[in-house]
């Protein structure tokens, strides 16, 4: 039966896997899928792969390493690591998503291509035909720090990709009173990270946005 509900993420973007454990061993069992965020893989390396899918094997493990070149070769070290997904940021050479995507079909595994920054929707066609199925939908940090919120734009980019048949994921300072905006949406994950990590009660915020994603979705 397909899922009726989008999945919820989070986002490790810790600087040790010691403070990525404090949040994991409160709220694994209230999300799908457990990124390995871009800040934890360079501080820690595929290693924090390795050991986070060791202890939540029945998770979703993401590598968001946000590869740029050598697809093939640091894919393999995160599906090696035992990595379920890794992303490829979206300025990539076609030919970097089709190594990377390549690997990911041997091991089992799969690529998002990770929107952040500027791109076309030509590269979007491209990645659709090169087998590419996941998006990921990412107001930047630097962004969220300026002051940027979605826009109608967003959403119209959204429900376009949509139209292609991506999957996509959403991040980027989400809060639970976001969520709402995406509701027409067949919204594959949205990923929270800060909201949860930071929360005065993680688990209690993990659990409000599950009730929430499945109270709209549902």
């Amino acid at each position: 039966m397909e899922r009726q509900w989008p999945m919820l993420q989070i986002a490790l973007d810790n600087l040790s896997l010691d403070q990525a454990f404090v949040t994991t061993r409160l709220i694994a069992g209230e999300v799908d899928i457990i990124e390995v965020g871009t800040i934890l893989c360079v501080s820690e390396g595929v290693r924090a792969v390795r050991e986070i899918k060791a202890l939540y094997p029945g998770h979703i493990v993401l590598a968001d390493a946000k590869i740029a070149d050598a697809g093939k070769i640091l894919s393999e070290m995160c599906f090696k690591a035992s990595a379920d997904w890794v992303t490829v940021i979206c300025c990539a050479d076609i030919n970097t998503v089709k190594g990377a995507l390549q690997t990911a079909h041997q091991y089992g595994g799969d690529v998002q291509i990770e929107l952040t920054g500027s791109w076309q929707m030509a590269q979007a066609h491209d990645w659709y035909d090169a087998g590419v199925r996941q998006l990921v939908y990412h107001r930047s940090r630097d962004a969220q720090a300026a002051g940027a919120s979605w826009t109608e734009q967003d959403l119209a980019t959204l429900q376009q990709l949509s139209d292609m048949g991506f999957k996509l994921t959403i991040t980027g300072g989400l809060v639970v009173d976001d969520l709402p905006l995406f509701s027409h949406l067949p919204i594959h994950a949205f990923i929270a990270g800060r909201s949860i990590r930071d929360a005065a009660d993680p688990v209690a915020a993990a659990r409000e946005f599950r009730q929430t994603i499945r109270h709209i979705w549902g």
